[in-house]
C-alpha cells in the first residue's frame, strides 16, 4: 500500500514548515521593494500633482485625482498577487435563501474577453460589503474582487485611528477618504455616520460607484476571539456559531442608516470567504499571514467567495428614515468629541426596537453563513468519498463557479500601478479646466 502523498505547503501551519530557502528570502525581499516603490510613488502623485487640484474651482477635479491614486493602489495590490502570490478568485452565487440570484441575474453577470477569460462581473456599482474575517489579506482579495466589478476606484474601509500617521500608508490613506476610528462608540458614531452620509450624497450626484467594506465580527477568528464569542453567546442565551464570531451589528447599522437615504439604490453583497488548507474550526492566520502569502510565495491556490446580494430598503430592516434629509449631512464631531447630544443626526439616533430588530436579523444572517461554510467544510469529506483521494471543497450552488485569475487586464495597467501616468492626468485635468 502506498504512502499517502504530503500535503500541499499552504495545507501545512506555518509554524511546522520547513526553514525559509534562500530563494524564498530573495522572493520577499523583491516583493517588499516593488510593494513599497509603488506606495511611494502613489503617494508623491498625490502631494506633487492632486492635492494641488484643490485649489481650483470645483471639486470634481481633486475628486478624480483622489480615485485614479485610490485606483492604483488597487492595480499595485492585484499586480503584487499576480507576480508574488498566484491565485484565483472562485466566485459562486447563490441560489436559494436570503439574497439569492435569479436566472436572470445570473445570466448577465460575467462578462469575458476574446479569450474567454473573465474580464468584468456586472453587478450594483452602489454597495455595502461585509464578509467573514479569517486573515489579515481578506480585504485585499476583496478589493481585487471590486476591480472586476469596476468599482476599485471608489472603496472605503474603516481603520483603527492610529494607523492614520503611519508614514506613506496612513498619509496617503487619509487622502483614499478612509475612516479612521478610535474604537470610542461616544466619538466614532457621530464621525462614521457623518463621513458615510457625506460620501454617500457625493457618490449619488457625481454617478460614481461607491463600496464600503466592513467586517461586523471586529476581528479574526482565532484562539484568543473565539472563546469570547462563546462566552458572549452563552451570557446573552443565543446560539453560537461554529467557524464565524458572533457579528458586531453597531457599525454595520449606523453605515447603512447613513448611506440608505443618500443612495436610494443601496445594496449589501454578502461574501462568505474560504480557504483551502485550513481544516474545520481552524484558524486562518495560521496558515495564511501577509508574510506567508507574499513574501515566502505560499498563497491560497484560489479564494472561495460565495455572493448573496439585498436590496437594503427591500430586504435590510435599518429602520425608519423617513424624517432624513438625503440632501444634507448629518452634524459630525469636533476634537473627537459630539458636537452635542444627538449630533449625527436622526441616523445616529437608534430606537432600542429598530437596534434589536437589526441585531437580530445579521445574527440571522451570520448563522447562515456559518451554516454555508460548514456545508463547504463537509463538501470536501464527501467528495473524498464518492471519487476517492483529497477531492477539493466547494459551495454549494446551482450555477457553475466563475474563476476570476487575480491579475491585471492588461500590461499597461502594471504602469498605472505606479501612477506613471499621474503627471499625465493632473495636466489634462487643468486643460479641461482652462476650458
Amino acid at each position: 500500500m502506498s504512502a499517502a502523498p504530503p500535503p500541499p505547503p499552504y495545507a501545512v501551519p506555518i509554524a511546522a514548515r520547513p526553514p525559509k530557502s534562500w530563494l524564498q528570502l530573495a522572493h520577499g525581499t523583491v516583493a517588499l521593494a516593488l510593494f513599497l516603490t509603488g506606495c511611494v510613488m502613489i503617494h508623491a502623485t498625490q502631494l506633487l500633482f492632486v492635492l494641488p487640484l484643490r485649489l481650483l474651482p470645483g471639486s470634481r477635479p481633486y475628486e478624480d485625482g483622489v480615485r485614479y491614486t485610490k485606483g492604483a493602489f488597487a492595480l499595485l495590490i492585484t499586480l503584487a498577487c499576480q507576480l508574488f502570490a498566484p491565485t484565483a478568485l472562485r466566485v459562486t452565487f447563490a441560489t436559494d435563501g436570503i439574497g439569492a440570484f435569479g436566472p436572470d441575474d445570473l445570466a448577465h453577470i460575467v462578462e469575458r474577453d476574446a479569450a474567454g477569460r473573465v474580464s468584468a462581473l456586472r453587478l450594483p456599482k452602489k454597495m455595502v460589503i461585509v464578509a467573514n474575517h479569517q486573515i489579515y489579506a481578506d480585504w485585499l482579495y476583496v478589493w481585487c474582487l471590486t476591480y472586476f466589478m469596476g468599482m476599485h476606484k471608489d472603496v472605503l474601509i474603516v481603520l483603527k485611528r492610529s494607523l492614520k500617521w503611519v508614514p506613506v500608508l496612513g498619509w496617503g490613506m487619509q487622502i483614499f477618504r478612509f475612516i479612521f476610528l478610535a474604537r470610542s462608540w461616544a466619538s466614532d458614531r457621530s464621525t462614521l455616520v457623518a463621513t458615510l452620509a457625506e460620501l454617500g450624497r457625493k457618490a449619488q450626484q457625481a454617478h460614481t460607484p461607491l463600496a464600503f467594506i466592513i467586517y461586523p465580527e471586529g476581528t479574526l477568528v482565532s484562539r484568543d476571539t473565539r472563546p469570547v464569542s462563546t462566552k458572549f453567546a452563552e451570557r446573552e442565551g443565543i446560539p453560537d456559531t461554529a467557524h464565524t464570531l458572533l457579528p458586531r451589528s453597531t457599525g454595520l447599522h449606523y453605515a447603512l442608516r447613513a448611506l440608505a437615504p443618500r443612495v436610494p439604490d443601496l445594496k449589501l453583497l454578502d461574501i462568505t470567504v474560504a480557504y483551502p488548507g485550513i481544516p474545520p474550526m481552524g484558524y486562518g492566520q495560521m496558515y495564511y499571514t501577509l508574510r506567508s502569502i507574499f513574501m515566502d510565495r505560499v498563497p491560497p491556490p484560489v479564494v472561495h467567495m460565495h455572493l448573496r446580494l439585498l436590496d437594503v430598503a427591500r430586504d435590510v430592516p435599518i429602520g425608519d428614515l423617513s424624517v432624513a434629509d438625503p440632501t444634507g449631512v448629518p452634524r459630525a464631531v469636533a476634537n473627537g468629541h459630539a458636537v452635542e447630544e444627538g449630533a449625527g443626526g436622526v441616523e445616529a439616533a437608534v430606537p432600542e426596537a429598530e437596534r434589536a430588530a437589526f441585531e437580530a436579523w445579521l445574527r440571522a444572517l451570520w448563522r447562515v453563513k456559518d451554516e454555508t461554510l460548514d456545508a463547504f467544510y463537509r463538501s470536501g469529506a464527501r467528495r473524498a468519498k464518492e471519487e476517492g483521494g483529497n477531492a477539493e471543497r466547494a459551495f454549494g450552488s446551482a450555477a457553475p463557479p466563475v474563476e476570476v485569475p487575480v491579475a491585471l487586464r492588461s500590461a499597461g495597467e502594471a504602469l498605472d500601478a505606479f501612477c506613471f501616468f499621474g503627471p499625465a492626468l493632473a495636466g489634462w485635468v487643468a486643460r479641461r479646466v482652462r476650458g
